[in-house]
């Protein structure tokens, strides 16, 4: 994989292994801001303003072991948010093992000049295909943009001849200082 790893004076992206073993990918641009994808869910687990200020909140109960989803960061949630459905709860993406993708869509140019970027792709193995009928790729870009503002876009694509319906979503974990001072919706409220 060392044609994902890219560095000038403006921003990097490489390739790391955690504590664990797990694969993740670093960005970073040159203010120090940064962000960390696991390639495990292609979850964003690690995101960093230029202080070195952590945006995002990680359990202290988070165990970066396969096939337990990570808690905390940004969760990918696909094929089904929640559990309303028949699959486990927010679906299979956030424990599966995303790729690289090497040959991505194009994209706006604005999403990725002078940003680093990583690529990832999820299409479905033959024991996604017994619990969920359906060919897909799923492909998520991850961009950090100079001044640290992170940037996720998904694209789903139905790579089969019948349709499908699913539900999506980015289950992110924001860092508060003082969860008092958060505010909370109940269930009904306006």
């Amino acid at each position: 994989m060392g044609n994902l790893t890219m560095s000038d004076q403006k921003v990097s992206v490489e390739m790391q292994k955690d504590a664990n073993g797990l694969e993740k990918v670093v960005l970073k641009e040159p203010r120090g801001a940064s962000a960390q994808v696991h390639l495990f869910g292609g979850h964003v687990t690690s995101w960093k303003n230029d202080r070195g200020e952590e945006l995002l909140f990680i359990s202290s109960k988070a165990i970066f072991r396969p096939p337990k989803a990570i808690r905390g960061g940004i969760p990918i949630c696909f094929p089904q948010f929640g559990s309303s459905g028949s699959l486990e709860q927010h679906g299979f993406a956030r424990n599966r093992f995303w790729s690289i993708d090497k040959n991505p869509p194009p994209f706006p140019t604005s999403t990725s000049n002078n940003k680093a970027v990583v690529d990832l792709i999820l299409k479905p193995s033959d024991e996604d295909v017994k619990i969920w009928p359906h060919s897909f790729e799923f492909r998520l870009r991850v961009v950090l943009a100079p001044g640290g503002d992170l940037t996720l876009i998904s694209r789903i694509r139905n790579t089969d001849s019948k349709p499908f319906t699913f539900t999506f979503a980015y289950h992110t974990y924001f860092s508060v200082s003082d969860i008092r001072a958060t505010v909370r919706r109940s269930q009904g409220s306006g």
